[in-house]
């Protein structure tokens, strides 16, 4: 028997297939897909088995050893990963890499061992009489085939071990899986009218349609999206549900777990290599019906897949944007709803705008829930001039004074409020009051950001710290002074107001411990803190009844970004954030601080106005031809000389323009952060609509840099930023 192995190689140029000799004794273990261990010049390597073959011409190598027994990729991941290779233009390695857990990897060092637990199943009692402690142990198998043995052992370890030497109690081990799941009473919400005709619709649609669900904040989709899962269930079918924020997930799975039980499972980068290693065999082996979590749980092995749903589908989080391949959740999840001819459900209350013109369309199906559940109005929103604040010194530290006034307010009434500040830290930045001399990363071109907690300048880029100091290395003045401002200063500013007031702070510093997420929100909805402040962590999907008041320190953080989606952004931040508020019976209130009040993405979500910001953003995106009516593709080019950079990147673009004749190419120019720990970028972008040899070309360019020693090319299609 001869096999084709794919290997993971520190060159991508080296993306192929290996043939190798099956040696005799393990010709009856080899399967597609399944993981083996091979020679690999003076190397052992681990690969998967992607072809079998009968016979070869060459004199081959034979593989060392199975490291699997059960197939790692099945049929359909191994199709997939052939499509994001030609999409992405990645290797396929990476692709496959990066569907799998850390201990599935075909990279040596990842496994992970497994947990067993022993219980006891009772044997033959009929020939012995049994003490009174004896009798209670075996009591307990009267509702139970078997029993674990802390069980037993907390009636008496003595007993215990004597009923097991007369083999009374007979021993086994058990796998304990990390993550466990309560079968809690089953709970389900009666639907809406309106919820009801969004779930009709679904199941009179066809089997392999793709809906978008829009719907407001509170309008109950995620209710919609447990009852198509159940009709799913039903069918014997299995679910997968995307969430775009690890901070979602826990939320999501308590909601879940009280209607379906065990018959969920956990996907996200917040678990354990163990647990996510656990949760995936538990899916290979049937015994989870609905896998959820964010991005990499798309990759999910279920078998008889009955419904996707991507929740919050406007969300970047969705694309990997980091390293290749550089693919979009929502791209591999139509993919996967059309190998198993299942629908695909996009919800959000603020659409991207692609979605919205595909919906337009009718690419997609759309389904609307405008009202909330409870009949209950959207907020009111509370637009603030921070301008006129400033000039009329009126404010306190960042706080309007209706803010100021509404959070006493609703402290007063025993309600909560939650405040968004997009920026982590104390201060942005570090400045020399006498000189202007700026303090920033040495290798990065970007500011260190102060941390006052920890009294530490950090790049949230490259990762590298230094002490807080307060003489200029320029002028060599005592004049240094954090300016900008963070989550920190404003909590610090919270607890000089509101002294009496429990806050808790909610961004990467804090939740950056295991479990951190899932405590804090817990603790919150607990009504054990009466502030929730935080980054965008807080503005989406999370339901607190007792919410009536968000805060939006700065308006203007995503708006002032360079990127043709900031307007877009904004306004799904605002948005989203808003929703969070009056929920439950009690109406919500919104304020808005903002330097740019006539802003049209601030002036929108005032009005809870999606459909007339989608029209106004879709005027400039036609003019200036962004998404959705032309695609975009990104070339990063990077490397230690940047003049270099920019000589090849002006070869690139000449080469390109040979080729792509419908194609509108700007740059080389530099990247928005020109320098990331002692490497500059470089940037060329391209619009297009329809382009017959793109891919050719970015092909071969891609090609002709896979071994050059001083730049690297990345391809980017559709990119979220640049």
């Amino acid at each position: 028997m001869i096999v084709g192995v794919l290997v993971q190689l520190s060159s991508k140029s080296v993306d192929k297939i290996f043939d190798y000799k099956v040696p005799f004794e393990l010709e009856s273990f080899i399967k597609i897909g399944i993981r083996v261990e091979v020679p690999f010049g003076h190397q052992k390597l681990e690969g998967f088995v992607l072809e079998i073959k009968n016979k070869s011409l060459l004199s081959l190598k034979e593989i060392i050893r199975v490291v699997d027994q059960d197939v790692i990729l099945n049929e359909e991941l191994i199709q997939l990963g052939k499509v994001m290779q030609e999409r992405t233009l990645s290797s396929l390695i990476s692709c496959y890499q990066v569907m799998l857990p850390k201990a599935l990897k075909a990279k040596k060092g990842t496994h992970v061992t497994l947990k067993y637990d022993t219980y006891y199943r009772l044997g033959d009692i009929s020939e012995y009489k049994l003490h009174t402690r004896q009798q209670e142990i075996v009591d307990c198998f009267q509702d139970h085939h078997y029993v674990k043995k802390e069980v037993l052992c907390a009636i008496s370890r003595s007993s215990v071990k004597t009923l097991e030497e007369k083999h009374i109690l007979i021993p086994f081990q058990r796998e304990h899986y990390r993550l466990s799941y309560e079968d809690r009473p089953f709970c389900k919400n009666p639907l809406t009218s309106e919820q009801q005709r969004v779930v009709e619709r679904v199941r009179r649609g066809r089997c392999d349609d793709v809906y978008l669900l829009f719907g407001v904040t509170g309008s109950g989709k995620t209710e919609v999206y447990m009852e198509l899962i159940e009709d799913v269930l039903n069918q014997g079918k299995t679910s997968i549900v995307l969430v775009p924020e690890i901070s979602l997930t826990p939320q999501m799975i308590e909601r879940f777990e009280r209607r379906f039980g065990s018959q969920i499972a956990a996907f996200h980068s917040a678990l354990s290599d163990g647990e996510k290693y656990d949760e995936w065999r538990r899916i290979c082996k049937g015994d989870a019906k609905i896998v959820i979590g964010a991005r990499s749980a798309i990759f999910a092995p279920v078998k008889d897949l009955g419904i996707i749903i991507v929740d919050e589908e406007h969300s970047d989080s969705y694309k990997q944007e980091d390293s290749a391949p550089r693919y979009s959740a929502i791209d591999i999840a139509l993919e996967r709803g059309k190998y198993h001819h299942c629908p695909v459900i996009l919800g959000s209350a603020t659409p991207s705008l692609s979605s919205y013109a595909r919906a337009q369309k009718g690419v997609y199906q759309l389904l609307e829930l405008p009202n909330r559940v409870n009949q209950q109005s959207l907020p009111t929103i509370f637009t603030v001039d921070m301008n006129q604040e400033f000039k009329s010194g009126s404010r306190h530290g960042h706080f309007s004074i209706i803010l100021i006034q509404k959070i006493k307010e609703k402290l007063e009434r025993g309600e909560q409020v939650i405040l968004l500040l997009n920026r982590r830290g104390y201060s942005s930045f570090v400045t020399c009051k006498n000189c202007g001399y700026t303090v920033k990363c040495p290798h990065c071109d970007i500011t260190l950001t102060y941390h006052k907690v920890s009294s530490m300048l950090r790049c949230h880029y490259c990762g590298y710290a230094e002490k807080n100091i307060i003489r200029c290395s320029q002028c060599h003045e005592e004049a240094l002074t954090p300016l900008g401002v963070g989550t920190e200063k404003i909590e610090e500013e919270l607890k000089s107001m509101f002294a009496h007031a429990k806050i808790l702070r909610m961004d990467v510093d804090t939740t950056s411990r295991k479990g951190m997420h899932q405590k804090m929100i817990t603790a919150f909805q607990n009504r054990e803190y009466d502030i929730l402040l935080g980054t965008q962590i807080v503005a989406k999907g999370l339901d607190f009844s007792n919410v009536t008041l968000v805060g939006v320190i700065n308006a203007d953080t995503s708006l002032n970004i360079p990127d043709f989606r900031s307007s877009e952004n904004t306004f799904s931040l605002l948005s989203q954030v808003a929703g969070r508020s009056g929920r439950s019976k009690k109406s919500g209130e919104v304020v808005i601080q903002t330097f740019n009040p006539t802003h049209y993405a601030i002036s929108y979500v005032q009005k809870h106005d999606y459909l007339g910001f989608y029209q106004e953003e879709m005027k400039i995106r036609r003019l200036l031809k962004y998404p959705p009516y032309y695609y975009l593709v990104y070339i990063k080019l990077s490397g230690k000389d940047y003049n270099l950079l920019e000589k090849e990147g002006i070869k690139i673009r000449k080469s390109l323009e040979k080729y792509l004749k419908d194609t509108i190419i700007l740059g080389p120019s530099p990247a928005f952060v020109f320098k990331v720990n002692h490497i500059y970028r470089y940037g060329i972008i391209l619009k297009y609509k329809k382009e017959e040899h793109l891919y050719e070309a970015l092909k071969l360019m891609d090609e002709h840099y896979l071994n050059h020693n001083q730049i690297k090319v990345d391809i980017n299609f559709n990119p979220i930023h640049f």
